[in-house]
């Protein structure tokens, strides 16, 4: 018996010295702060919300918000992992450490104590979508009509916090998995109006072999801004991420980058951050 417990004793301490020396490598990352893991950087998105993350006609993710990440990965020598997850799930999967960053039009506004965040590089709105001949030209006329948005939206935080007096008026609030989801929808008939973001607005109805069948209103629904949200603790990953932007921005890739969705309005809501710092006190 006593040799039995001497042979668990030292399996115990032996795999205590290889867990230690593991941890002091930095093969095993206790604290979240070493960086993405075997050089490889997982990015947290929502397949669904273009032109920030979307599967394109060959069946190949891509996106305004993916462009940057692999830049920034080429030049870090890191691999890029685009991991598609339900938006409902993205702080599981950022807590767990199945993803290093949620990176897909991420609105910082409301969430601003929740994660820690890169500086916000987009200036984002959220308006309304309907048909052209609806007869729908303003948010009061939305009285009475059937209106869709996203689950854990920006724009179902607006309709539910500073809106709300407006989406009191609607007939009902409906909350769908996806705004492709929301545009079957209006086409359908089986809604009157779709409440997202201008970029991803613009991206659908520009998408559409008929255009002029819809209309976006002029009122905006509030304004917001995006950033790219880590795991709280994660500053040395965080930081290494925005020196790159940062850099990026200074040669003129990011530009460049966002000249690729000029139809879709990413150029004109870059916001320049050369000359702002990162806020570590998340």
């Amino acid at each position: 018996m006593n040799k039995k417990i001497g042979i668990i004793a030292g399996v115990i301490v032996l795999i205590a010295i290889i867990a230690a020396v593991l941890v002091f490598t930095g093969v095993i990352n206790t604290n979240g702060n070493t960086g993405p893991n075997d050089n490889v950087l997982v990015v947290g998105f929502d397949s669904e919300f273009p032109p920030y993350g979307y599967k394109d006609d060959n069946g190949e993710y891509v996106g305004f918000d993916l462009d940057l990440a692999q830049e920034v990965c080429n030049r870090n020598n890191w691999t890029l992992v685009k991991q598609p997850i339900d938006w409902d799930a993205k702080d599981s999967e950022l807590s767990s450490g199945t993803i290093d960053c949620i990176w897909n039009g991420f609105t910082i506004n409301g969430r601003e104590d929740k994660y820690l965040w890169s500086k916000p590089y987009i200036d984002n709105k959220q308006v309304i979508v309907t048909k052209s001949n609806s007869g729908i030209n303003s948010l009061s006329d939305l009285k009475g009509k059937q209106v869709e948005t996203q689950k854990d939206s920006s724009a179902l935080s607006a309709l539910e916090g500073d809106q709300k007096p407006l989406a009191d008026t609607f007939k009902q609030l409906v909350q769908i998995a996806d705004y492709n989801t929301a545009f079957l929808d209006l086409d359908a008939g089986t809604c009157d109006a779709v409440a997202m973001d201008i970029g991803v607005a613009q991206y659908q109805v520009n998408s559409k072999s008929n255009p002029s069948d819809y209309k976006i209103l002029d009122e905006e629904i509030s304004s917001e801004q995006y950033g790219i949200g880590f795991k709280k603790g994660n500053e040395q990953l965080r930081d290494k991420i925005q020196q790159t932007l940062d850099e990026m921005e200074a040669d003129g890739t990011i530009a460049k980058i966002a000249s690729k969705y000029d139809s879709y309005g990413v150029p004109g809501s870059l916001i320049k951050n050369n000359n702002t710092t990162t806020n570590t006190t998340n």
